[in-house]
């Protein structure tokens, strides 16, 4: 179990009211499959993919981000139980789609990028400390169903 402090609890709640689900799930995944092409080998039912372009304006990723991004939040009312909460999902992942439990570190890294951005100054050192666990947090319970 993660000890959370309450900056911690307090900043990713904070972080979740502002971001923009619609506009930050897109984003993050979009930079995720052009920045780590071979990812892109998980979405062949999405369509056209060939370029940044593509990606960035694909009907299936925008609407694939905007589900990943409301997953997130599930984490976030749920903090002290993020493993429990995701376990279906680290099965569905695992066992039916066979997706290398390494992408969602990529696509973790993307979102923070994501919401730097959008944050701005507000993005400190501390705040970017509590976000980067919590999404650690998230990506070892998508990874659970791996070990």
């Amino acid at each position: 179990m993660v000890e959370w402090t309450d900056f911690e609890r307090a900043t990713i709640q904070d972080i979740f009211s502002k971001i923009d689900v619609d506009v930050v799930g897109p984003a993050a995944l979009s930079r995720c499959l052009v920045v780590y092409p071979w990812t892109q080998r998980y979405f062949g039912k999405f369509g056209n993919l060939y370029n940044a372009a593509a990606i960035t304006s694909n009907p299936n990723v925008i609407a694939h981000g905007k589900v990943v991004l409301e997953g997130l939040t599930r984490a976030v009312k749920n903090l002290d139980n993020i493993k429990a909460t995701y376990a279906e999902l680290s099965v569905l992942h695992s066992e039916k789609l066979n997706v290398d439990p390494d992408n969602f570190k990529l696509l973790a890294d993307c979102l923070s990028i994501v919401v730097a951005a959008q944050l701005g100054k507000d993005f400190t050192g501390d705040v970017q400390a509590a976000f980067q666990k919590f999404l650690a947090v998230v990506v070892s319970a998508l990874g659970k169903q791996y070990h």
